[in-house]
C-alpha cells in the first residue's frame, strides 16, 4: 500500500509557479544561481547550529554542494549536505505562503499591477525557477535534527505535489531535475559549469561539478587586508578583468554605516577609450553574500566611474523577483554615495602620497574626473581636488593643483585665472596673457577643450572665483607716458566702429594689452572665444551680422600701430580704413574666429602692396 501523501500547492504557490514559470525571468539559466544560492543558505544554516553547540546529525559531514548532469537522461541533479528538512518544513517550505512568502509576494504584485514583477529573493520564492526548465522535480531531504526520518516531495508543477517516505539519505537536501524536452541543453556539463562560473563563482562553500571543483577562485573582498598578498590581489583582478597587465590602484574596503558593505576596486594601467577603442562600460559587479546580483548594475556608480573594475557585495539589498535589479532604488543611491566618496577620498591620499602614480592615473584618466565635474554636482569639491593643469609659472608639462595655485597667490590677487590654447606656447603668446604677465600673476594653461567646460562648471574652488583670463578685469602694468591720451583714444575706438560697422558690437580703448595691437572681446561676460568657435561649429551656416553684433574690438592705444592709425585716419582714410578691417581680421584669427580667411588674405596683399610701392 502506497505511503504517498497527496497535496494541492496553496492558491497562492499556484499563483506563483504560473508567474515564475511564464513572465518572470528574463534567463531561464537563472534557476541555477537560485537552487545553488538555496543549497548555499542550508549550509551556512548548519554551520551556524554547530558554532551555537546544537546537536546535528552527522556531525563530521563536510559543508558542501554537488551537481550532477546526465545528458542522456537529462537530468541535473544538486546535493547540499546544510540542514536539510522534515516533513512539516517540505510542507511549509515548497507548498504554502509560510515560510516561500508567497502572500506578500503576490501582494506586491497587485500593488504594483505587473505581471513580471521584480521581488524574488526578498520573498524567498526562487525555488521555483526550477519548473521554468523542468517538467517534473524531486526533492529528497533529511534533516540535520537527530532521529529524524528521510523524506521524498515530487511535483510536476501546477498539479500539486506528493510527500512520501524514504531511506538512506544522508544529512541535507538533494534536487533532481527532469528537464523538458527544450531546456536538455542545461544537462549539459560545460552549460552549468559557464553558470557556476558566472553567478555563484564565490559562494562561501565548496562546489563541485560532476566531481570537479568550481569554485575555486577565493572571495578576496571578505578576507582582511593583512592577510592578502599583492599577487593574490593581482590575480583576482587579472580574474574579473580579463586584464593581462595589473591593475594601476586597487582599493579594499569595508563599510558597516549606512550599509553593510565589502568592496575591492581596481583600475585599470591604461584606458581603452584613449586607445580609440570602444566607450568603457562599467565592470563592478553586485554580489549579495557572496552570489552575483547583477555583472553590470545601472546606477551603482556614476558614470564617469565606469573605467573602475571589482566587486561590491552587501547583506542589506533587498533583492528584486529575479536577482537581476535592486527593488529599493534609495539603497542604490546610498551605495553610489558611499563606494564613489570613498573613492575620491583614496585618489586624493594618492595624489598627496605618491604624486608620481597620480599623475600617471591623471594622465589616462582624467578625462572622467573631468566629466564628473561636468555631470555629478554632489561630488564637486572633492573632484576639483584632484584636477591638474600646467601653469604659466612652472615648467612645461608639470601640473598643478588647484589648492597649489591659490597657495602660491599673491597678495592682492582675487581669483583663479585661467586661459584656453591649442599649446603651452599659444597660451604665452595670447594677448590675453599679456596682462597676467605684466602684474607677474599665475594663469592655468588649459589645453583640453574640455577644460573649460570643467572650469564653468566648477565656478569656484576654496572661496576663490575661476575666471577665464579673457574676462579678466585687470589693468597692465605699463608706463603712463605715450600712446593716445583718454580723449583721443576714445575718439579713434568712434571712428572704427563706424568703419567696421556691423562687423562688431563695440570698439573701445584697452588698458588689458602690452605688446599687441587689438584684442576680440565679447559681448556676452560669460562667453569665450572658445565658447564661440564651438557654437559657430554646431551651426550648418553663418550669419556675419548676427555673429558681429557679439564681438568687441579692444585696441591699445599705447601701441604704435594704433596710434599711426589714429593719424592715418585723418591724412589717408581709404588706407586707414583697410587697416582698421585687418586688425579686426587679425584679432577674430588670433581668436579662432575668422569667417572668411581669403577676404582677409586680398586685404593685406593689398596692405604690402601699398608698403613695398608700385612697380618701377
Amino acid at each position: 500500500m502506497s505511503t504517498a501523501e497527496k497535496h494541492q500547492f496553496q492558491a497562492e504557490i499556484e499563483q506563483v509557479l504560473d508567474i515564475v514559470i511564464h513572465s518572470l525571468y528574463t534567463d531561464k539559466e537563472i534557476f541555477v544561481r537560485e537552487l545553488v544560492s538555496n543549497a548555499a543558505d542550508a549550509c551556512e544554516k548548519l554551520r551556524f547550529l554547530q558554532t551555537s553547540g546544537q546537536a546535528v546529525f552527522e556531525p563530521d559531514r563536510a559543508l558542501g554542494i554537488a551537481i550532477a548532469t546526465d545528458e542522456k537522461a537529462g537530468t541535473i541533479t544538486i546535493t547540499d549536505t546544510g540542514v536539510g528538512m522534515t516533513r512539516d518544513e517540505l510542507v511549509e517550505n515548497l507548498g504554502t505562503v509560510a515560510h516561500s512568502g508567497s502572500r506578500a509576494f503576490l501582494k506586491k504584485l497587485a500593488e504594483d499591477k505587473k505581471t513580471d514583477a521584480k521581488l524574488i529573493g526578498q520573498f524567498g520564492v526562487g525555488f521555483y525557477a526550477a519548473f521554468m526548465v523542468a517538467s517534473k522535480v524531486t526533492v529528497l531531504t533529511r534533516s540535520c535534527q537527530p532521529d529524524q526520518p528521510c523524506w521524498s516531495w515530487t511535483s510536476e508543477g501546477a498539479g500539486g505535489y506528493t510527500i512520501e517516505p524514504a531511506e538512506g539519505l544522508p544529512r541535507g537536501t538533494k534536487i533532481v531535475l527532469e528537464l523538458t524536452e527544450a531546456q536538455k541543453d542545461f544537462a549539459k556539463d560545460f552549460t552549468i559549469e559557464r553558470i557556476l562560473k558566472r553567478y555563484s563563482n564565490f559562494v562561501p562553500f565548496p562546489i563541485e561539478l560532476n566531481g570537479k571543483a568550481t569554485n575555486t577562485t577565493p572571495a578576496i573582498w571578505t578576507r582582511p587586508k593583512n592577510e592578502i598578498k599583492e599577487e593574490e590581489y593581482q590575480e583576482f583582478y587579472r580574474y574579473i578583468s580579463h586584464d593581462t597587465e595589473n591593475s594601476l590602484y586597487r582599493l579594499h574596503f569595508a563599510a558597516d554605516a549606512p550599509l553593510v558593505i565589502q568592496t575591492v576596486l581596481y583600475v585599470p594601467s591604461k584606458n581603452i577609450e584613449l586607445l580609440g577603442m570602444m566607450r568603457m562600460e562599467s565592470d563592478v559587479h553586485l554580489y549579495c553574500r557572496k552570489v552575483l546580483i547583477d555583472a553590470k548594475p545601472k546606477g551603482l556608480l556614476p558614470e564617469w566611474l565606469r573605467f573602475l573594475k571589482g566587486v561590491v557585495d552587501s547583506e542589506d539589498l533587498p533583492l528584486n523577483i529575479s536577482r537581476e535589479t535592486m527593488q529599493d532604488s534609495s539603497l542604490v543611491q546610498k551605495l553610489n554615495q558611499v563606494i564613489t566618496g570613498r573613492f575620491l577620498k583614496f585618489l586624493e591620499e594618492q595624489s598627496e602620497k605618491d604624486p608620481a602614480s597620480y599623475e600617471q592615473f591623471y594622465a589616462q584618466f582624467g578625462r572622467y574626473l573631468k566629466e564628473g565635474v561636468v555631470n555629478d554636482y554632489n561630488h564637486h569639491d572633492a573632484l576639483g581636488k584632484l584636477l591638474r593643469f600646467e601653469s604659466s609659472t612652472l615648467d612645461a608639462g608639470k601640473k598643478t593643483s588647484l589648492a597649489e595655485y591659490i597657495k602660491r597667490m599673491t597678495g592682492d590677487q582675487k581669483e583663479v585665472y585661467y586661459l584656453l590654447a591649442p599649446s603651452r606656447e599659444a597660451a604665452l603668446s595670447s594677448p590675453a596673457f599679456e596682462v597676467f604677465r605684466s602684474k607677474n600673476y599665475e594663469v592655468l594653461l588649459l589645453d583640453d577643450p574640455w577644460d573649460e567646460f570643467v572650469m564653468d562648471h566648477l565656478r569656484e574652488f576654496d572661496g576663490k572665483s575661476l575666471k577665464a583670463a579673457e574676462k579678466a578685469e585687470l589693468s597692465a602694468e605699463t608706463p603712463k607716458e605715450g600712446g593716445l591720451d583718454e580723449e583721443k583714444a576714445k575718439a579713434l575706438a568712434e571712428w572704427m566702429k563706424a568703419q567696421l560697422n556691423d562687423r562688431v558690437a563695440a570698439v573701445k580703448p584697452s588698458q588689458r594689452l602690452v605688446d599687441s595691437p587689438a584684442i576680440l572681446g565679447d559681448k556676452d561676460k560669460f562667453m569665450t572665444a572658445s565658447m564661440r568657435r564651438l557654437m559657430k561649429a554646431m551651426k550648418n551656416s553663418t550669419d556675419a551680422k548676427e555673429e558681429g553684433a557679439q564681438y568687441e574690438l579692444e585696441i591699445n592705444p599705447r601701441h604704435n600701430l594704433i596710434v599711426r592709425l589714429n593719424q592715418l585716419r585723418e591724412s589717408d582714410p581709404a588706407l586707414a580704413s583697410q587697416v582698421a578691417e585687418q586688425l579686426l581680421d587679425n584679432a577674430k584669427f588670433a581668436a579662432g574666429l575668422i569667417e572668411n580667411p581669403n577676404v582677409m588674405l586680398k586685404r593685406m596683399n593689398e596692405l604690402l602692396e601699398r608698403v613695398v610701392g608700385p612697380k618701377s
